[in-house]
């Protein structure tokens, strides 16, 4: 692919453009670093988070859980009780990408994320730079997921993308693949300066 093909940009969301972790509560309400990875490896996993992600109730969820492991109900309720906190802030250098490529005009930006739809509004209202997407397709919202295929089609229909002309920008190894298995091109993200030099390289900027 070169720059002549690159008419779409993509980017997710939490981890990205949105410094969000659990330990930014949880390290304070489970200091010890050995229990704290139980916790998340046994009671608020990865795979129960992202339930909520493809559109779970966060009342139900929380339930559920406090039903199995009621001796954590401190810990349970605060997964989503303090969400907010889990919130750290944007990743500045991203944000920077971002503002550019929106104001070079030269490509169409849109966001595909991985959310609960109960908490995105949350976010919404924090971060400007949200208003800046021509769409967001968040997942909570279509009651599926990264790195399921449908929830990239959704976006292509929605916006009337070719995939095999964009690019997404994700931190997760497993919606990289799931991008690329439907034909969109996928820059695994570790840092903005990475990011910069990937763009760079496919001669975006």
């Amino acid at each position: 692919m070169n720059s002549e093909n690159i008419q779409t940009i993509v980017f997710d969301l939490g981890g990205v453009l949105v410094d969000w972790s659990p330990d930014y509560v949880f390290k304070t309400l489970i200091p010890d670093k050995k229990r704290r990875k139980w916790f998340f490896d046994n009671i608020c996993t990865s795979d129960w988070n992202e339930e909520q992600d493809a559109g779970r109730l966060i009342s139900v969820a929380t339930k559920e859980l406090l039903a199995k492991h009621p001796e954590f109900e401190v810990e349970i309720e605060a997964f989503y009780g303090r969400w907010e906190e889990m919130l750290k802030g944007q990743i500045d250098g991203t944000v920077e990408i971002l503002k550019e490529l929106v104001e070079a005009k030269t490509h169409r930006i849109l966001a595909l994320t991985n959310w609960s739809a109960e908490t995105f509004p949350v976010a919404l209202r924090r971060f400007e730079f949200l208003q800046w997407f021509e769409g967001i397709v968040v997942s909570g919202t279509e009651m599926t997921r990264k790195p399921f295929a449908d929830f990239y089609q959704i976006l292509f229909d929605r916006y009337e993308i070719d995939p095999a002309t964009a690019i997404f920008i994700d931190d997760n190894a497993k919606n990289i693949l799931g991008s690329e298995a439907v034909g969109m091109r996928a820059i695994h993200f570790k840092n903005p300066g990475q990011l910069r030099e990937e763009l760079k390289r496919l001669e975006v900027f």
